[in-house]
């Protein structure tokens, strides 16, 4: 984890930037303590105290004294009259008064140093992950390898096989800790990147306790957190894979895929986007060959950003119905996930009836496979053990008795399920 800085010059940030974003914080909570300041922009005193100085020859804040101890804990701050028309147009170009940001030379270096492509995923990972999936051997073997090919998998087959809960389970193989920022800088605009949704904190992170420790501490501007993992589905548009600027606040919101650096990122349900399957493709085909991306700001300055992500497509087309060769030739793995034989469909079943505490029967499950699977020509999917077993204990629950598996029950479930009549 980098070092804190001990000025103002090391963080990398202008002085007047900091001057600004401490005038933001003061305005918005009045008066505040040197401890409190700290904690919340995440800057060591070292870096704060020009900052005061500064604003104090300025006229721009003021100082005062609580408690008895005669230290700098006591101090508080609070804006003048002046400090207070100043912050006032500080915030009407830009709002944010968040922790400090880091540069983008800082984000890009450390999102290389963390890069998910030195990570790797061996068989045994795989059989971990999945002890609890009925999966076919050969889609799993293809799963773990393409986690390792740094290129975009692309899992298709038919609605109701499990793509999407497969895709999932591959963030459970993501494995060491990340930094993200709470928020970079970019041509003196704020990006805020830390997202609580997206990076769980790691247990145990300590909290840095004293502010006047002059030692060498961690730089809070920091997070440690677990790999992120991102899904989006057919909510997704073109306009969500730019930044997102905020015209009220004046500061900007990442996009999905760089809140995803380090980890992965699945698009689910391809084809049923707001936007062409074509239009989408084409977004991606850059980031997905160069690993890199680039964004724009609102004032048209365009720059460069890390692109260190797993991206897994998952559709219910075959990947021809989707794209031209050129894309195609960028997707490393196309998986394809299709029905279960009878004898998986069978393990997930008894799963199932475990978890919903129905018992099983053996008569019961035949008479479900071949007297309406086989004979309808249904599939075996991975979705239908659940969901027709959901409505046995449902009915269940209505007569007021115990689940159990019968004739009457699974044609009256594979009624409701399929036919509706």
């Amino acid at each position: 984890m980098p070092r804190a800085p001990r000025t103002p010059e090391e963080t990398g940030l202008p002085f007047l930037f900091l001057v600004e974003l401490v005038s933001k914080v003061l305005f918005l909570r009045g008066q505040v303590g040197l401890v409190e300041l700290s904690a919340h922009l995440k800057l060591t005193v070292g870096v704060l105290d020009p900052l005061i100085v500064f604003m104090r020859a300025e006229k721009l804040c003021e100082v005062t004294r609580r408690g008895g101890s005669g230290t700098d804990a006591d101090l508080t701050y609070n804006l003048t009259d002046l400090g207070r028309t100043r912050a006032t147009e500080f915030m009407s170009r830009n709002a944010y008064a968040g922790p400090a940001p880091v540069t983008l030379a800082a984000y890009c270096a450390q999102v290389e140093a963390q890069s998910v492509a030195q990570m790797h995923i061996m068989r045994e990972d795989m059989a971990n992950e999945f002890a609890d999936i009925v999966v076919s051997p050969i889609v799993l073997e293809q799963l773990g390898t393409a986690m390792n090919s740094g290129r975009a998998i692309f899992v298709h087959g038919p609605a109701g096989s499990g793509k999407t809960y497969l895709a999932e389970r591959l963030a459970g193989l993501l494995h060491g800790d990340i930094l993200v920022p709470h928020a970079i800088v970019v041509d003196g605009e704020v990006v805020q990147v830390h997202d609580p949704v997206v990076h769980p904190p790691v247990d145990g992170m300590a909290e840095q306790a004293d502010v006047f420790d002059k030692r060498m501490l961690l730089d809070a501007r920091w997070l440690r957190t677990r790999r992120p993992a991102v899904l989006t589905g057919g909510e997704l548009t073109l306009d969500m894979l730019d930044l997102q600027f905020d015209p009220g606040t004046r500061f900007y919101q990442a996009p999905p895929h760089l809140k995803a650096n380090g980890g992965i990122f699945i698009i689910d349900d391809l084809g049923r986007q707001r936007c062409s399957p074509a239009e989408l493709m084409n977004r991606w085909i850059v980031p997905m060959d160069r690993r890199v991306d680039f964004l724009s700001l609102h004032t048209g300055y365009k720059f460069l950003v890390p692109f260190d992500v797993i991206v897994v497509f998952s559709s219910n087309f075959p990947p021809e119905q989707l794209a031209d060769g050129s894309f195609l030739r960028r997707l490393g793995y196309k998986i394809h996930v299709g029905p279960l034989t009878e004898a998986q469909y069978e393990r997930i079943f008894r799963q199932v009836c475990k978890q919903f505490e129905v018992p099983y029967s053996d008569d019961a499950f035949h008479y479900l496979v071949h007297q309406h699977h086989y004979q309808e020509e249904r599939a075996l999917l991975a979705c239908y053990p659940r969901d027709i077993l959901a409505q046995v204990r449902d009915l269940a629950l209505y007569e007021g008795r115990a689940p159990s598996l019968d004739q009457r029950v699974l044609d009256w479930a594979w009624n409701n399920y399929f036919i509706g009549a």
